[in-house]
């Protein structure tokens, strides 16, 4: 197993921690308030020779104690995320803010956070199409994130104008915006919309309103609260999903909220 410099830095700060803690506890020092005499400069000096041997005999405990602490953080992490979606889950799901692809009337949601520069959300484009033409009882619901610069915000300016203004066709100008080779702005998504016949001085007039930044803010404050930081990012049900997972991770997804009504049964 390799360990990481962000893992060894960590057992060094959790090995400085239990030595002061023990320290601490054991050392007359702890009952005086007086200045340190030499002879007890002396005893705390054996206390953490003392210390510092018996955990070099056993470098597991560091291990225990870090596994300890970051499943503490985990379990604190998903208590959070469960708090966010229960508060927020009108937004998550049924906010104006977001283009939807797939039947309006679909039961099942899955709600993408993307960015149209993200080279992964690219890939998960063909995994959303695919799932859009095999379950019929399922529509994407898309949150403009972009995080990747200002090329970013100023394609997902006209995408946010395109799904206000043209809501039928906003699936198809996603695709074809998403699904282009390098780098995509605000005058590729302008092409695209051109090439689709839209009236891109009112898209233009759209995208450039402060509302539309206001929606991003909104999925940025939802990818906050529910730890997410990066794209593409899903909700399924009640649980967040990270990467660009394939076709089959959210089939399953798709089955179990079939069956239960959740996103694990």
């Amino acid at each position: 197993m390799l360990i990481s410099s962000k893992t060894i830095l960590r057992s060094k700060l959790f090995l400085t921690a239990i030595v002061c803690a023990l320290v601490i506890a054991v050392s007359p020092l702890a009952s005086v308030t007086k200045p340190a005499s030499a002879q007890e400069a002396m005893d705390r000096a054996k206390v953490e020779e003392i210390i510092r041997s018996y955990l070099l005999a056993n470098p597991e405990l560091m291990l225990e104690v870090q596994q300890a602490l970051e499943a503490k953080q985990k379990e604190e992490r998903d208590a959070a995320v469960k708090i966010a979606l229960s508060e927020n889950k009108k937004t998550i799901f049924q906010s104006p803010n977001q283009g939807v692809i797939g039947p309006k009337d679909a039961p099942i949601t899955i709600v993408e956070f993307f960015d149209y520069n993200c080279g992964f959300c690219r890939r998960a484009m063909d995994d959303m199409n695919f799932l859009l033409a095999t379950e019929k009882d399922v529509k994407f619901v898309m949150k403009e994130l972009p995080i990747l610069g200002p090329e970013s915000v100023e394609a997902s300016r006209i995408s946010t104008a395109v799904y206000r203004e043209y809501p039928k066709q906003y699936g198809e100008f996603h695709n074809r915006l998403l699904g282009l080779d390098g780098v995509k702005n605000g005058e590729r998504a302008i092409e695209v919309a051109k090439a689709m016949n839209m009236d891109v001085a009112k898209l233009q007039e759209i995208g450039a309103r402060g509302d539309v930044l206001d929606a991003f803010r909104e999925a940025n404050a939802l990818a906050t609260s529910l730890g997410i930081n990066g794209t593409p990012s899903y909700v399924v049900g009640e649980e967040v999903l990270f990467g660009a997972l394939g076709q089959q991770v959210l089939t399953t997804k798709i089955e179990n909220m079939r069956a239960c009504g959740k996103s694990e049964c």
